[in-house]
Parts: C-alpha cells; sequence; structure tokens
C-alpha cells in the first residue's frame, strides 16, 4: 500500500461525447494496466448493456492503476446532464479534475455545470482538449472558450492558470505541446497528473473517518458504500459510528443541517478498486477511495468515524432535486401477462425500493393511488433508462407522460424548472428553430457564427417546453442539428404551452389489424401497427392528420362475395409503420394518454380503454370548463 504521499485522486468530467471513457481505455492500455494478451472490449469502463448500446455513461465508476510508485485512482462520471447527480457526489472523494474538450465543439452546457462543481470545491483542474485529430478540430478557439468560462465561474488565479494537454484519446496520445504534433503514449498526461494534482490532505495516524458518496447494492451482503477515508485506518471486523444527516432545506442550503441518528456499526467487509475490480483487504487507510459494508443501511453523505469523532459530523452532500416526475402504473391492458410478468403495485414498489438503494437522484411517491406510484428523477432520460432496465428484467407496466416538477417561493408565486439550451443547426434551418421554440416559451438569449455554415443558438426553456421536442428538432433539422440542456434553476411560470397538434387514431376493436383497414387508414393519418399484429379496444393506433382524436376500427375485414371485380387483382401498397423508442413514446403521448412498456413491445393506449366512459369524462371535463 502507497503512503498518502503516493497517491493521487481525480476524476475525468465534460459533456456527453466528448471523449472521457474513450480515454480511460487509452490510459489503461498505456499503463498496462491488463496481460499483453488479455481480450479488452471498447469502452471497457460502460460495463452496462444499456451504457454500450447507448454509447453513454449513466453511473459513474472507480478504477485505479500504479505508474511507477503511484497509485493513480480516477473516476469516469456521466456527460449527460440527466446524471449529473453522480458528477456532484464523486466530486467530493477527489483532488483534481480532467476536464475534456472537444476540440471542435468547445465547451457546452454540461462543461460549464461540471466545471462549476468543480471549482466551487476548490479544485484546480487540467484541461485536456480532446479530439485535435478531427478535421474541423479549432484547439486554439476550444481553449480560449474554455479559459473565458473560467473567468465567468468565477476561478481563482490559481485555477485559471491550468496545465493543459492537447491530443485523441481515442489515437491514444496526449502532449503538452500547443502544435498538436501527434506523439506516442500517455506519458505527459502521467507526468502531469503527478506533477499538478496534489496528494490527500489527510493523516493515516489519526481517528478513522470518511464519508459516503456513492452507493451499490450486492444481494449478499446488502448495502455497500463507497467514499474516500479522510483520516485513520480501519480493519474488517472493527467497530464505528454511523451519522446520519439530512439538509433542513433541500432547495436552500443556508438553511443548514441536522443530524438525524447515530448507530453503532461493525465493518463486515472491505474492499479497495485495483484495476476495474474491487479487490478485498483487511484494512483501509486514509487517502484511498474504499468501499465498506456492514451497516443495514446506508444513505449518501453519511459519516463513518471513530466513537471519539461522533460529535464532529461532516456536513451532508449536495444532491440537486428531480425536476420531472411520472406515474409507475399496474398494466390493466386486455395483454397483460402475455409477453412478460404481470407485475403487481407491490412488485413495482420492490423493484422501485431496490432502485433507491443505488440511485440516489430518485424520488418514489406514494399518492395514494391503488394501481400506480409517481416517481421523479432528473429527466426523461434519467426514468427512461430506469423504465428499460425493468422491461428487460420481465416487467409489464404502464407509465404516463413526464411532467415538470412544479414549487412556490415564499410569496406564493408558481415556479417551474427551467434550463439552458443550446442548439447547433446549419444555417438554413435556424429559422424553424428559433420560431418552434417560441412557442414552446424559450427566451432566445444568443446566437453565434462559427464560421463553418453551422449557427450555434443559446436559448432559456422551461423543463415542461422540452418535453416532446427532440422529435420536432430531429426532424426539422433532416437529422443534422445537436441539442444539449441543462438545468440551471426555477424561474417564474411562462404559462401554458400548447401539446401535441395532432390527434390519436384510437382502436375500437380487440383483434388482429388487417391491411385492408390500413390502406384506408393510412390516407389520413401515420399508422403505428402493421398488418396481422393484435391490438386491442383504446390502443393507439396511429397518429390523425388533424388535431382531433379519430376512432377506428383497424381490425375490419374486406367483405367476402360471389361477384367478380374489376379491382380485384388490384395490389395493396401499404406504407411502413412508424416505430418508437422508449423516449419517442413518452414524449409522444398526451396528458389522458399512456405507454405500455413490456419486454417485447412498446405500445401506446388511452388511460381509460373504454371509448363510452372516454366519451363521459370529456363530457364531464368541458362542463367543468364551462362552469
Amino acid at each position: 500500500m502507497p503512503t498518502v504521499d503516493k497517491i493521487r485522486n481525480l476524476a475525468i468530467i465534460a459533456h456527453i461525447d466528448h471523449g472521457k471513457t474513450t480515454l480511460i481505455d487509452s490510459i489503461f492500455r498505456y499503463a498496462r494496466v491488463f496481460r499483453e494478451n488479455a481480450r479488452v472490449a471498447e469502452r471497457m469502463m460502460d460495463n452496462n448493456e444499456l451504457e454500450r448500446e447507448r454509447g453513454i455513461t449513466i453511473r459513474s465508476k472507480h478504477c485505479s492503476f500504479h505508474w511507477g510508485e503511484y497509485l493513480i485512482n480516477i473516476i469516469d462520471t456521466p456527460g449527460h446532464a440527466d446524471f449529473s447527480g453522480e458528477v456532484e457526489r464523486v466530486l467530493s472523494m477527489v483532488d483534481s479534475v480532467l476536464l475534456l474538450v472537444d476540440a471542435n465543439e468547445g465547451p457546452m452546457p454540461q462543461t460549464r455545470y461540471v466545471l462549476q462543481l468543480a471549482l466551487r470545491l476548490g479544485l484546480r483542474p487540467i484541461v485536456i482538449v480532446n479530439k485535435v485529430d478531427r478535421p474541423q478540430a479549432r484547439p486554439s478557439d476550444a481553449l480560449e472558450k474554455t479559459f473565458d468560462l473560467f473567468l465567468e465561474l468565477g476561478a481563482t488565479e490559481d485555477q485559471a492558470d491550468f496545465p493543459v494537454l492537447y491530443g485523441s484519446g481515442l489515437a491514444g496520445w496526449l502532449t503538452a505541446d500547443s502544435k498538436c504534433e501527434p506523439v506516442e503514449g500517455m506519458e505527459d498526461l502521467f507526468q502531469t497528473i503527478i506533477k499538478h494534482v496534489p496528494a490527500p490532505n489527510c493523516n493515516q495516524d489519526g481517528p478513522f473517518q470518511m464519508q459516503i458518496s456513492t452507493l451499490a447494492w450486492n444481494e449478499y451482503v446488502g448495502q455497500i458504500g463507497c467514499g474516500r477515508v479522510l483520516q485513520g485506518r480501519l480493519k474488517e471486523g472493527d467497530g464505528f459510528t454511523r451519522i446520519a444527516t439530512r439538509w433542513l432545506d433541500a432547495g436552500d442550503r443556508k438553511a443548514g443541517w441536522e443530524v438525524l441518528g447515530k448507530s453503532s456499526e461493525r465493518a463486515d467487509h472491505l474492499w479497495e478498486t485495483r484495476g476495474l475490480t474491487r479487490a478485498d483487504v483487511d484494512e483501509i487507510t486514509a487517502g484511498d477511495i474504499v468501499w465498506i459494508a456492514g451497516p443495514r443501511e446506508i444513505q449518501i453523505g453519511d459519516t463513518f468515524c471513530a466513537p471519539e469523532l461522533e460529535d464532529s459530523p461532516l456536513p451532508p452532500l449536495e444532491i440537486e432535486e428531480p425536476t420531472v416526475s411520472l406515474s409507475f402504473l399496474v398494466n390493466s391492458g386486455p395483454f397483460a401477462g402475455q409477453e412478460g410478468k404481470a407485475a403487481t403495485l407491490r412488485q413495482i414498489k420492490d423493484r422501485l425500493e431496490k432502485e433507491l438503494h443505488v440511485n440516489v437522484a430518485l424520488r418514489v411517491e406514494d399518492v395514494g393511488r391503488a394501481d400506480g406510484v409517481k416517481v421523479s428523477g432528473r429527466g426523461e432520460l434519467h426514468l427512461s433508462i430506469l423504465i428499460e432496465e425493468m422491461r428487460r428484467e420481465g416487467f409489464e407496466l404502464c407509465v404516463s407522460r413526464p411532467e415538470a416538477i412544479l414549487r412556490r417561493d415564499a410569496d406564493g408565486q408558481l415556479l417551474e424548472p427551467i434550463e439552458q439550451l443550446v442548439i447547433e443547426v446549419p444555417e438554413e434551418y435556424q429559422g424553424i428553430v428559433i420560431e418552434r421554440l417560441a412557442k414552446r416559451k424559450a427566451e432566445f438569449q444568443n446566437m453565434e457564427n462559427t464560421g463553418t455554415g453551422i449557427v450555434r443558438l443559446l436559448f432559456d426553456i422551461p423543463t415542461r417546453g422540452l418535453i416532446g421536442y427532440r422529435n420536432d428538432f430531429l426532424t426539422d433539422t433532416r437529422g443534422l442539428g445537436i441539442l444539449a440542456s441543462r438545468f440551471t434553476g426555477y424561474g417564474a411560470w411562462r404559462g401554458p404551452i400548447a401539446l401535441r397538434n395532432r390527434g390519436a387514431v384510437v382502436s375500437n376493436e380487440t383483434g388482429a389489424a388487417t391491411g385492408y383497414q390500413i390502406e384506408s387508414l393510412q390516407e389520413r393519418s401515420t399508422l403505428f401497427v402493421e398488418p396481422m399484429e393484435k391490438v386491442y379496444s383504446g390502443q393507439i393506433v396511429g397518429e390523425n392528420s388533424r388535431p382531433e382524436d379519430l376512432p377506428c376500427n383497424p381490425t375490419k375485414k374486406k367483405a367476402l362475395t360471389n361477384h367478380r371485380s374489376v379491382s380485384k387483382d388490384h395490389s395493396v401498397a401499404l406504407n411502413v409503420p412508424r416505430t418508437f423508442s422508449l423516449e419517442q413514446a413518452l414524449e409522444w403521448i398526451g396528458p389522458d394518454e399512456l405507454v405500455e412498456v413490456t419486454p417485447k413491445s412498446i405500445r401506446l393506449r388511452k388511460a381509460t380503454l373504454c371509448p363510452d366512459q372516454r366519451k363521459k369524462e370529456q363530457r364531464s371535463q368541458a362542463t367543468a370548463m364551462v362552469g
């Protein structure tokens, strides 16, 4: 075990797709963490099936390697704004960060957010201008914008005097030379880390103390906590005190915090991360990032300490509150249980309770419904990932349209979450983008012409204004636009926003859809089903070309007669049905509609399946509005 002065703890932070996980692959190859003949997967830190499919990092992961006599701990963090809660916690375990900036795009919304967190904690970043080998790379412009961002965020003189490296994480080289000439390997990176990242400021001989920053769960040992040992040592089997704390007001840190309780615990299992795996150890020491199991319950921000320090608990870690919520409901459709296991409300609650052990940005609220619960998260993607995981585990359930979480200030004014939206589009599409966003209550802030035919637009927009917009954006820009957003805070309610301007085509019968009926329906709608696909009454089978809903019978068959017809051999030309991903389905549905999720299918349906009951509800709503 190296001494404290030979330990370096740092995290990699950046906007999504700027190359964090790919850079770690190159670091591991150059550090020779694996054997020469070992088979190592690409993006080895993305060990989750969904992460590999989507090409994004969902959860923070810890890895380590030795370089000479130094132990370097690196934490890979998510780049998507919906998982920024993972970044907030892990920065408390490190002494510096590697800030990756794309040489073409420069700083993006999530770059600003993660950098702001690092500067607030007093960390001095190392800036890496990545992807300098790309044809459109502008490393000098990217570095200049990054420096301006440091100053804008109030960086100190020491923080603004950051070391800079240039290179390509994919090609596996980094250099301190501003000419960006390719070199071999990562030697400059390792030397920069050893020189500029401070050793942990801790005392190995003092009383034991650590704070939990990350959670994990194991069916055999239960809850597992991860954090950096701030001082002292702890051996397996030793006792310690667990102190639980919380903020008095989740929205106002100035209100202070309080101690919820103290308990005497024992260290049943201890681990250190070596490479990509956890290794059992008999003792943990100050400076290292470790895993510990023993307490039955562990929460983010808990202080584990020797009994003599139980009167000096550490303050809770800051975790931003969720901004979007939806309902998880029992699948009440007629096809329930045919493609997966029909989950009861108790089973859904048990699965969500298990998720709460590791996903601390998630909130589950029982609102008194007999068929479901309210689930809140940081964004649509955050919640859709959970739904997709449950789907792959065999669950069947229905989910409602995402809604922004509103609150009121001290004066009773209604507030809603606001996001900063950055859009990059070809110049010819900027008009339609600005027009669309204006209808969604977005406020135009700035426009920058990059000189390459691409325009960068900056908006402030309510979170609810982004719900359902991503698909329209891709259509309006012919798939050539880039959209990124981040939550910036709560602002005044900006008024109602017009929802989907096209109605749904709703089946009134249960059975198999026929090509004969689909041919007639596709003349005035875009269909979501194909011939011989089973549908049920209340299922949405298409999108109407007009604002109102269109009831139909997609199972109708052509009448058979003994008469010959001139059009007997007429060929039927059917359009390819429109298919939805889970995120697209959540964006498309309206307030009175649900997404039915099964292991094999994603169906859209009305919340009330019976057509007569839907008519009664519509009449009662119209009467209430008139009254």
